[in-house]
């Protein structure tokens, strides 16, 4: 029979923003657990919530304080955490009765604040409770893992805060991030999303250190790192999908394509390009942007044909004339990245992007931002129309029930699909077997200009 902790406090966790903050939130909340701490899910159980702030954008901050006023409003008791924790007169301003405000990756100082908002049981057992690892308590499906490898960044873009936010670029041991990856693996992880905020520049802020991992010497450094996670295998003896975010196109990056046609690294590159024009892009002091980057990208795909490139831009920046706009979208048309996301560019309390002259109207950033919309959504219709008739393995992500003519469908992801960000596979006729994290053999059989729709090849026996 299990033993009871008499009076364990419960904590809850509002987790917004990016890949990162989430990763911090789990480690926050495994800490917490190994302290004597159960994860309440809901406001009503809590004795304490965290709330893990975006501060980005303006939009963000507002719904993080959306979030701290729900918080306190369904519990009251109530610490902020994250990114807009730097702005604690703000958060005070609007909600005088938050019990305690830390910022960004500040894990000693948040437990420290839970510790003295909802002091943690003192039972007869909690000093037996063995200390998990880091990675122990997972906020995504178990199927997928987030893996962080540095904090904060070196550049100075203009429209953007994260050095002040989460300081200079702070990179981890490779040997305890390969050490992580292969925790995550052995637990059940089919695909790890490697993120950054600047992932080429890993490694930097130790001069690329080596440390000795299963018998060799190994740098810090992006190439390294990608070669090694290649070498992990799935409890299957399969390779795991190793997604790559944040990657920005220096040179070195090249080393990394024939990984991907060897099929040990996913083809797949998350690339922040931003823009395409060279006035803009020296108005943003965005960093490696050479002017062969297109024939870079011809080169990548002509090695891995499947390779898949996703990337934002910013519309509207200040002093963006409508020939740089066009700039951007023949670019686009040149490029054909498979993936594209835009936003309207947004002042951020900080940013030197704010007081440059020539600000762009509201009415011209949705015109631009419609054009460009419209161009990448062509683009990827296309793309994925010439994937029909193909057969592409498939990570399932959920099962769905069986319906009135006994057709059990499901939601899967292509290796071109990264969780939450990009599209989708929809599945018919599965094998009721097939659970979430079963990688399988797709036909495609449709398409749109996000998704593709299709079926197992062999439901099972892929299910098996």
């Amino acid at each position: 029979m299990a033993t009871q902790i008499q009076d364990q406090k419960k904590v809850g966790m509002v987790s917004l923003g990016c890949p990162k903050a989430l990763v911090d939130s789990e480690r926050i909340l495994t800490r917490l657990r190994a302290d004597g701490y159960a994860m309440a899910p809901d406001y009503g159980g809590a004795d304490v919530v965290l709330v893990n702030t975006c501060g980005f954008l303006d939009s963000a901050k507002e719904e993080s304080l959306e979030a701290i006023g729900e918080a306190i409003a369904e519990n009251g008791r109530v610490i902020v955490t994250g990114c807009m924790g730097e702005e604690a007169d703000v958060i005070r301003a609007r909600f005088p009765q938050v019990l305690a405000i830390t910022g960004a990756h500040q894990y000693e100082d948040v437990v420290e604040a839970v510790h003295e908002a909802a002091p943690p049981s003192q039972g007869p057992y909690i000093d037996l409770v063995p200390q998990p690892s880091e990675t122990d308590i997972k906020l995504t499906p178990r199927h997928y893992s987030y893996l962080k490898i540095s904090e904060g960044c070196n550049h100075s873009c203009a429209f953007c805060i994260i050095p002040q936010l989460r300081g200079k670029l702070a990179s981890r041991r490779i040997d305890a991030v390969l050490r992580e990856a292969e925790k995550l693996v052995a637990a059940g992880t089919k695909e790890l999303l490697v993120i950054s905020q600047d992932t080429s520049a890993y490694g930097v802020d130790t001069r690329h250190e080596s440390r000795t991992w299963k018998g060799v010497d190994v740098r810090a450094h992006m190439t390294d790192l990608a070669r090694e996670l290649g070498q992990l295998r799935t409890a299957e003896g399969t390779p795991p999908w190793v997604r790559l975010h944040y990657v920005y196109p220096y040179p070195h990056v090249d080393a990394v394509i024939p990984l991907m046609a060897e099929g040990l690294l996913t083809p797949y590159l998350d690339i922040p390009f931003q823009h395409a024009s060279p006035s803009v892009l020296k108005a943003m002091k965005r960093p490696a942007n050479e002017a062969k980057v297109l024939e870079r990208i011809h080169k990548w795909r002509a090695i891995a044909p499947d390779l898949t490139i996703r990337s934002s831009f910013v519309v509207g920046f200040p002093g963006e004339t409508e020939d740089d706009f066009r700039y951007l979208l023949d670019w686009l048309e040149e490029a054909q990245l498979d993936r594209v996301g835009a936003f309207r560019f947004e002042p951020v309390e900080g940013a030197a992007a704010n007081h440059l002259p020539d600000p762009v109207a509201e009415a011209v950033k949705d015109e631009r931002y419609a054009r460009l919309m419209e161009v990448t959504e062509r683009i990827s219709a296309a793309k994925l129309s010439a994937k029909i008739g193909r057969t592409l393995p498939a990570i399932i992500d959920e099962v769905g029930e069986e319906d009135e003519d006994g057709d059990i469908g499901a939601t899967a992801r292509s290796q071109a699909d990264a969780p939450e960000i990009d599209g989708q596979v929809y599945l018919r006729n599965v094998s009721a077997s097939l659970a979430p994290g079963d990688i399988i053999n797709v036909e495609i059989e449709d398409a749109d200009a996000h998704d593709l729709f299709g079926v197992p090849t062999d439901p099972a026996l892929d299910a098996a």
